[in-house]
Parts: structure tokens; C-alpha cells; sequence
């Protein structure tokens, strides 16, 4: 079950899938990492809680993520690997993505909008670079322009499903109706439409199915429809190493399925979190300016922005229920007690290996 990326091996083919804003840093990747594993720290306006990040968001931002990565990287001991989440629609992408290589990060992941630049801001550097994908027509796609721009594929892709949390890449419509795709179909999709890139690169493009996978049963459903790895998120928020403070853990561990709402984002993206104070105030019609703005996002259209998504985020990463906006996967429910990142790999690996 081991996969290769860019010559570092991944004993247990799981990526823990980036968490922001401050839920999944050095501690939590480093553990994931230490167990074989690929962890990931999320970039997401990973300096909101430096003394100087509105006075200097970037100088902030990009000290923070190096500082979580080499926490990381020492954490897993020489394990795994070690990943950094970049969201595109950042204004700090390039940015993260230039910090997260000098820093040692081992691969970059890029979600919330196609990573067509990436292989040109990571020229020359030694470190497997991603997509997200949520269709077999995008990862065809960013192949297809990556291999005309720079002769080069992606090293591996992750497939997100609509049963994932945060940002999603289908329609808030779909999502509501629950018409969207199954990932499994997807993920099928995907493995297809990357077999002639690899056939022409000479080398296997693995993907990591995503949303909603929670155990060994869904690992091997995947696996069965091409996927050679899944990734987890949610799942990773209850345990003692994960970076959010123990309000956030518990309030999510509270969660009910009838608490999952899909809401509207300033990224332009619909994403899944859970009913909290701020969520209803919002579908109600409120609107929550921030007084502070640090330009952290391409999108946001600040005058007319109903929330600032970091101020809400950074709440909910510190435990406060009234403003926090608490992402999180279709799963959430199935949370019900604290426990150790060596406790859910081994779980979902020996029921994997058992039913295969």
C-alpha cells in the first residue's frame, strides 16, 4: 500500500487534508507525518495571530507558516511527509508557496481555485506539487495546461467530494439538492483522465480520494474506483494533537447531523460548516463588516462582503460559538471522543488491509 512521491516514501497512503484557520499546523501534520503518513499545515492566513499581522499581514503570514512546517518536519522525525496547504484565492499564494519550499515542506497542495502557475512559482525546487480536483474535466485540464506550459504533470491529485468541509467545488445548488456526483464516480473519472499524462511522463500520478472517507471501508471502496491514497480532515479535529484550542474540539464533537449547513463564503466558493450563531444571523439577512481588513483574499468583495471569513475563523479556531464560523465534513456527527492521530491511522489501515 506504500506510494512514492518525488522519490519520499508514504508507508500509510493517507493525506490529512489542511485546515484553516489555525486548526491543522505543525502539531497535528508532524503527528500524521511521524506515523507514516502525509500531514498537512494549512497557509490560510496562518499569521492571524502574530502581534503585528494587521500592521504586516504578509511578514506575518509567511513567519508563521515557515515556523509550523519546521515544527512539522521536526515533529515527524524523518517520517512521512510533510505538506502545505495553499488556497489560490489567497492573496499570499505565491507567497506561501515560495516560504512553504524554503522552509523544507515536502509536497504543496492548492485548492479553492485551479493551481495554473504552480510549476512555475516552484521552479527548480524539490517538492511534489498537487491540485484539488472536484471532476475528471478540471484534472484533465490543469494536466493539459501544465504540460504545454511546462512540460510537466502533477505528482500527484487530490479528488474532493461534495461531502468534504470548507470550500467545495460544486454548486451551492447541487449541494442542496444533494444531486452532486458520488465521489466514487469521480474519483473513476479522475484516475481516467490522468492515464495518458502518465503514460506520457512514464511515472504514476496518484490519487487521494476525499470528503467524507472516515474509515477503512471507505478507503477500500475508493481504492476500488483508482484511488491510491484517501484524505482526511474532520476526522483529524478530535484528537490531542490537533492545533485548534480544546473549545473548538469540543463543540464540533457536540455536533449533530441537523447542525451541517451549507453556506455562503467571501472566497465566491459554497462550503459545508456547521448551524452556529454567526450561520444564523446570516441566513436571517445580518451582516458582519470587519473593522480590520488585511487584504487576504483575491475574491472578497469588501464593501458588500456579508462576514470577514478570517475574523470568523479565527474565532471559531479559539472556541467562541457566537462568532465562529466552524467548517467542517459531512461526518462531523460521527465524532464522539478525544483520542491520539496513531489511533485513527491504525483503525482505518487494519480495517483497509482486512478487506482487501
Amino acid at each position: 500500500m506504500s506510494i512514492t512521491l518525488k522519490g519520499r516514501g508514504l508507508d500509510i497512503p493517507v493525506l490529512q487534508g489542511g485546515m484553516g484557520v489555525g486548526v491543522s499546523l505543525g502539531g497535528l501534520a508532524g503527528a500524521v507525518a511521524a506515523c507514516g503518513a502525509m500531514g498537512t499545515v494549512s497557509s490560510a492566513i496562518v499569521g492571524f495571530d502574530e502581534p503585528d499581522f494587521y500592521r504586516d499581514p504578509k511578514g506575518a503570514n509567511c513567519r508563521a507558516l515557515a515556523r509550523e512546517v519546521r515544527r512539522a518536519k521536526e515533529l515527524s522525525r524523518g517520517k512521512g511527509m510533510v505538506a502545505v496547504n495553499v488556497m489560490v484565492a489567497t492573496a499570499q499564494y505565491a507567497d506561501s508557496i515560495r516560504t512553504a519550499i524554503r522552509a523544507g515542506a515536502d509536497a504543496v497542495v492548492c485548492g479553492a481555485g485551479l493551481p495554473v502557475d504552480l510549476p512555475a512559482i516552484a521552479e527548480g525546487a524539490d517538492i511534489a506539487l498537487s491540485p484539488i480536483v472536484s471532476s475528471g474535466r478540471a484534472a484533465s485540464a490543469i494536466c493539459r495546461l501544465w504540460q504545454k506550459r511546462y512540460d510537466r504533470a502533477p505528482d500527484f491529485m487530490v479528488v474532493e467530494g461534495s461531502e468534504a468541509g470548507g470550500h467545495l467545488g460544486f454548486s451551492k445548488e447541487e449541494l442542496l439538492a444533494g444531486t452532486a456526483r458520488p465521489l466514487e464516480e469521480i474519483t473513476r473519472e479522475v484516475t481516467e483522465a490522468l492515464r495518458p499524462f502518465s503514460e506520457r511522463y512514464g511515472r504514476a500520478i496518484p490519487v487521494f480520494a476525499a470528503g467524507g472517507v472516515w474509515n477503512g471501508a471507505d478507503a477500500a471502496r475508493l481504492a476500488a474506483c483508482g484511488a491510491s491514497g484517501v484524505q482526511l480532515a474532520t476526522r483529524f479535529i478530535a484528537t490531542h494533537e490537533c492545533d485548534a484550542s480544546r473549545g473548538f474540539k469540543d463543540i464540533l464533537l457536540a455536533a449533530s447531523k441537523a447542525d451541517v449547513r451549507i453556506v455562503a463564503s467571501p472566497v465566491g466558493m459554497p462550503g459545508r460548516a456547521l448551524r452556529t450563531p454567526l450561520i444564523e444571523k446570516l441566513e436571517q439577512g445580518g451582516r458582519f463588516p470587519s473593522s480590520r481588513c488585511s487584504d487576504c483574499l483575491v475574491t472578497c468583495p469588501h464593501s458588500t462582503t456579508p462576514y470577514c471569513i478570517l475574523y470568523a475563523l479565527a474565532q471559531a479556531v479559539k472556541g467562541n460559538y457566537e462568532e465562529g464560523l466552524f467548517f467542517c465534513g459531512s461526518n462531523v456527527w460521527r465524532l464522539d471522543a478525544m483520542c491520539h492521530v496513531h489511533e485513527i491511522l491504525d483503525s482505518l489501515m487494519n480495517e483497509w488491509r482486512a478487506i482487501i
